[in-house]
Formats: structure tokens, sequence, C-alpha cells
């Protein structure tokens, strides 16, 4: 019988006990790995590409697929056998392939909305785990897989592929090493062409191949005003998290890395807005949020529309009318700054070491295999082995969700006022500078209070919780819908 809602509803008082005493099953070389994935839209293909690739290296096969959208699946299917020659039984409710004692792996690959309840339903229905990024919706969540993958010791892997990468680890064990003296901050770009996804007068029509209701699952059942389902929820808070946890999650990640930090910020600010257009959205398309660690601070700059006017007012704008990042970093990317020069990282797997003069002193790649090493550890029951375990992903992911939350809190104010404010924080000055002056080649005044300024919120980062701010601790978790409940793993 397959698992239902109410017996997950009902078991989950019992979780942690049984997590604890479930059985582990060692894998040798010569036992096939059998994995389903779910959610199956352009980053579960890629999952697909993954286990292909790992199929005679790793011993894996690819079983079954997943998807509430009836179409996307049949396509998957016949493409999956066509061109890799799985041959997978396909489910419109994932559901149905937990109680599968064939399949040991489970991937993700769906909104960000679905992906902790999915993991934790996966690690209790006794499969190892690989969950794209952002492994959460809220950092309350986040937390409850950790909880979970370690109290049923299951092998759980976050989607951050650049940790995977030889030469990532090459620049990381050279900024570590202090050559470059020692880290002052690390600034992460996401500047990534962000088109309008429409305000519709009437709701959008859902196809009848979706079942809409599980598309929603955790997430608000609402009426939709943009003009597609797909994708463009990366940018409704219900369901996405902005670029901050879409193409920014990565950048968040390594700059974190570089910086050493193992734990969430003491205080986070965001400054940003929705501008050039109105839609549907509500994250931001134009954003610095400042992680204020001590000794070393982490910010991130987001933006979504082009270079300047000219560009704006083309048809066919996209990421090559982007601005470049700070220094020598591109549009997408990581700024180290250390003492003694910087590292520019403009890749996945590559970048280049600079002196402060911008000389080049030494340049560094290679690649690697995210999923091989995932598939690795799966064997030797180690999660210290992964190269992204869960952990990792949780805490990467919950700095864009805190730096989202002081967006959402916040108000909207001058430029001015703004800048008089910050004024004390040399590096977010900088930031907010730059996007000042980006947003003024756009012909878009912020002399006028069309900039959210989000309150610098102070965490105390053992818990995982705000100080003396009840309304940002509200948005640390959210009201789960119905049968969809994260369960608390503590």
């Amino acid at each position: 019988m397959s698992t239902t809602r109410r017996r997950f509803v009902q078991g989950t008082l019992a979780a942690s006990a049984a997590l604890s005493v479930m059985p582990i099953r060692v894998r040798g070389a010569n036992d096939r790995l059998r994995i389903a994935t779910i959610g199956m839209r352009a980053r579960g293909k890629t999952h697909v590409d993954y286990v292909s690739d790992c199929r005679e290296s790793h011993n894996a096969e690819l079983v079954a697929l997943a998807d509430c959208d009836k179409g996307v699946l049949e396509d998957r299917l016949k493409w999956t056998e066509k061109e890799y020659k799985f041959k997978c039984e396909g489910v419109q409710d994932y559901r149905r392939l937990l109680d599968r004692k064939d399949i040991d792996i489970i991937t993700i690959a769906t909104p960000n909305h679905w992906h902790s309840l999915m993991a934790i339903e996966a690690i209790q229905a006794g499969k190892d785990v690989y969950v794209e990024k952002p492994v959460s919706h809220n950092v309350w969540e986040g937390r409850q897989i950790v909880n979970a993958a370690r109290k049923a010791k299951k092998i759980v892997q976050t989607g951050t592929q650049s940790r995977s990468m030889h030469g990532m680890h090459k620049m990381i064990d050279y900024v570590h090493s202090g050559q470059l003296g020692k880290v002052k901050y690390a600034i992460g770009t996401c500047y990534k062409a962000r088109k309008s996804i429409g305000l519709r007068d009437t709701p959008l029509d859902i196809s009848d191949n979706i079942d809409y209701d599980l598309w929603c699952g955790p997430a608000a059942k609402v009426d939709l005003y943009r003009n597609s389902l797909h994708y463009d929820w990366h940018w409704d808070l219900n369901t996405g998290n902005g670029d901050l946890g879409n193409q920014g999650i990565h950048q968040m990640d390594l700059a974190r890395w570089f910086c050493g930090h193992t734990a969430l910020s003491p205080r986070v600010m965001s400054i940003g807005g929705r501008l050039g257009y109105k839609d549907a959205g509500n994250s931001a398309n134009t954003q610095v949020v400042f992680h204020d660690y001590p000794g070393c601070p982490v910010i991130f700059e987001v933006r979504g529309l082009p270079a300047n006017k000219e560009k704006f007012e083309k048809q066919s704008w996209g990421n090559g009318d982007m601005d470049p990042g700070p220094k020598n970093v591109g549009s997408i990317g990581v700024l180290v700054q250390c003492e003694n020069g910087y590292m520019a990282v403009n890749s996945y797997h590559s970048g280049t070491a600079y002196d402060n003069n911008g000389k080049k002193i030494k340049s560094f790649s290679g690649g690697g295999n995210h999923m091989g090493n995932f598939l690795d550890a799966v064997r030797s029951r180690k999660h210290e082995e992964l190269n992204a375990d869960i952990l990792e992903g949780h805490l990467s992911s919950a700095l864009c969700h805190t730096g989202n939350i002081s967006y959402v809190l916040g108000s909207k104010k001058p430029a001015a006022e703004i800048a008089a404010q910050i004024k004390s924080q040399p590096i977010q000055a900088e930031s907010f500078d730059r996007m000042s002056q980006h947003l003024s080649h756009l012909g878009i005044d912020i002399s006028k209070p069309v900039l959210t300024m989000g309150p610098q919120l102070d965490m105390n980062p053992q818990t995982e919780r705000f100080n003396g701010n009840d309304d940002a601790n509200k948005m640390l978790t959210r009201a789960y819908r119905g049968e969809f409940v994260v369960p608390d793993m503590s």
C-alpha cells in the first residue's frame, strides 16, 4: 500500500524514535543503487544526466520519475528511455515512490517550497536524498532536514555542485593557506536578466494535466496572476525565494565557504526593490544583502535589470546586457577580498587570484562529479565524506532566507536617507553606491522613496532565532497548508 498523508501525519509523533532505530543497509560495490527523481523540468532533467554519468562508474540506475504535471512527466519518460535507455515508472504523486523497497535514493528537483517536506518524507521512508538548492523555503524547515538526516543516519547531499569541483577546492585551499593574507570580506554577485512575469487581470488557467493542489503542497493555494506557472514561481515568495535563493544560493554558499563561517550571521540587513516594471512578482530584482559577520562580512548583490536605459528599452535584452561585478568578477561570481589581493571566482569551477593592483597571480580550474561524491558517501555511510552535506546546504540557504526577511519587513525610503544610515559600514555603503549608480544609468529616480530598506535583524546563531523581533521570528517558518506539514524533527 502506498504512503498516504494520513499515515504520515499519524506517524509524525513517533518519527524521532523510529528514525533512531531504522536499519541501515550498507551497500557494497556490486550492489546497484536504484534512484528515483521527483520534479522533471529543467533541474530534474539534469539529475537524469547526472545519474547517467554515474551509471557505470558508480553502478547506478534510474528506475522512477515523478512530476505533478502529467505532460512534463510523459515527455521526460520518453526522453529518458530514448536518450539513456532508462526504463522508468512514472507517477504523478511522488508519495507512491516512498514505500518502494527497491528504491535506495530520492533526488529532488521541485520548486523550493517542496524541498524540505519531500526530503524529510524520503528520509523517513529509509531513502538517502540528493536535494536541490536551496534545501528549504524557510530557515526552520531547513534545520529539520538536518535533524532528520542525523537521527536516521541518512546521507543527504545539497545540489551546490561547486563544492565538488577540483578547481574550487584549489581556490579555497589557496585562500585559506594565507597566500593572499587574511580574508577581509566576500561579495557574491547575481546580475542575471529577469524580465517581467506579467500581471494578468484574471487568474491564470491551470492545465488539467497538472495536479495544482499537489503542486502547491505546503504553500498557500492561491490564484496566480502571472503569465506562467512554471519557473516564474521563483519570483513569488509564496513558493520561491527570489534570485537570492535561485542562482544566488550558489554564490552565497561559496562566499560563506571562503570566509570560513559555520553558522548564521549575527546581523543581517537588506536594501532593494522590484524595479523597472510592475508585475505579479514580489521578490526583489535589485538588492544588496549585508551579513555582518564580525571580521569578515558577506555581501550579496542582486541585479535583474540590464546595465543601462538603452539596453532596457530593447525588446531582446538578456544576460549579455548585464553589468560586470566589482573588480575582475563577472556578472555572476564571487569576490574574495584579502589583505594582499583578491580571488575572483567567475564560474562553478574556475577563478583567478590577483594582487591589489589587479595584476594576475594565478588561475585555477577543474571539474568534478557532485553526484558521484554523493553516491560514494551512500556506499560508505559517512556523511562527513559529502562535499555538500545537508548542514552546509541549510546554512547557506538560511542566509538567503534571512536576507529576504529583512527585505519583506522593510519600508521605502529615499536613497540619501538610506546612505546616511549605513555610512558607518563602508563595505555595505560601497555595494549600495554601486547599486545606486546602476539604477541611475537606468533612469530610475531613487531620490524618491522607491527602495526598500529592511531593518537590521540581530540573530542568535546558536538558536537560529532573531533577538527581540517577533515579526521576523514568525517568518523563520510558515503556516503550512492542510496535510502538507513539515514535521518538527528536533
